[in-house]
């Protein structure tokens, strides 16, 4: 009970935070921007939400792909109709509060599939880090083709946030972050050797043991470069599917296609930020887009336009899969079978 009255509390929370972002800005909006606004929705060329739809699918079942390449290198392989519908799932869940998709597809799958689901978190490790690194590198892409756009606006942001900081203080702030590191991993290993009777304790070292298996997975691989190809051709997809958004607006299909590069980067800290980005995403969106000069208004309603394709492709395909991944793994003698009971 007390579990379940948490879960409903967090949800709470950040389904409150996301309405919250949605009213503000709206809210702050001027009415002749508000006007501008929904013109500019209005008005939107929403056939372009189609081939969104199948970039953004596409990103998807190269997600699922990779995540049976690194399940594969630990020596499981599970359908890939139940590894699709786990990562959808996953997505949707993402919705309700962050990063709860990733600990609801690796129970998903461990059901379904032969695979415990304590060695699925290591692989969740490796794919964020994997997304991390991709993450940096759109980044600097950014930074080296955007220069003009996006330079002076990162050194302002550098300057603000780093080099006005009291160096005294956060020299005194990481060493406390280290030494509470190095505490907290000799008191872990004192821990498991001293209380491994204990079933709790055991059950929480198995967990660490297959998180570590699945970092160590990497080394493994025997498709490192198809692995590489998926991780780079799912960016890709983000990348299209954003300058496609900026096509469905009059006014930021004027956007050059490296443009995508920052608002990229701007829309995906907005969903590590929020659920799903909700409420966050058309804001940031809108921020990146007035660096290209594009009026709050125009940019606002294009960034609500993306963000909503990628919210019903998620709310489609992921409840298509909730509702089929139980007959997916029906045993075969009883599809079609009638109960004449």
């Amino acid at each position: 009970m007390q579990k379940r009255l948490i879960t409903l509390l967090k949800f709470g929370f950040f389904f409150g935070l996301g309405i919250f972002l949605v009213w503000w800005s709206i809210h702050k909006m001027s009415e002749e921007n508000y006007n501008k606004f929904v013109i500019a929705l209005k008005t939107a060329n929403y056939y372009l939400l189609i081939p969104v739809f199948f970039i953004l699918t596409a990103s998807h079942v190269s997600r699922a792909l990779r995540w049976k390449i690194l399940m594969g290198s630990m020596g499981y392989n599970p359908k890939f109709s139940n590894t699709f519908c786990a990562v959808m799932i996953g997505y949707l869940a993402n919705f309700a509060f962050p990063r709860l998709g990733e600990v609801l597809k690796c129970t998903i799958l461990g059901k379904y599939e032969k695979v415990p689901p304590d060695k699925l978190v290591g692989t969740i490790l490796v794919e964020r880090a994997v997304d991390l690194l991709s993450f940096f590198i759109i980044i600097v892409i950014s930074l080296l083709t955007q220069a003009k756009v996006v330079g002076t606006y990162a050194k302002e942001k550098f300057t603000e946030y780093f080099l006005t900081q009291d160096k005294t203080a956060a020299i005194i702030k990481i060493s406390i972050i280290l030494v509470a590191v190095a505490i907290g991993f000799f008191l872990t290993k004192y821990i498991f050797r001293k209380y491994l009777h204990i079933k709790f304790i055991q059950k929480l070292k198995d967990i660490f043991k297959g998180i570590i298996e699945g970092l160590l997975s990497v080394k493994n691989l025997k498709n490192k470069w198809l692995f590489i190809f998926h991780s780079v051709f799912i960016w890709c997809c983000y990348l299209f599917g954003t300058y496609i958004g900026f096509l469905a607006i009059k006014e930021t299909s004027v956007l050059p296609i490296l443009a995508s590069f920052p608002v990229l980067v701007f829309g995906t800290v907005a969903t590590m930020v929020t659920a799903g980005g909700i409420g966050l995403y058309p804001v940031f969106l809108m921020e990146a887009m007035k660096l290209y000069n594009v009026q709050e208004s125009f940019g606002s309603a294009n960034g609500w336009l993306q963000w909503s394709a990628q919210f019903i492709i998620t709310l489609v395909v992921g409840f298509i899969c909730l509702a089929i991944l139980p007959y997916l793994n029906k045993p075969k003698h009883e599809i079609g079978t009638i109960d004449t009971q």
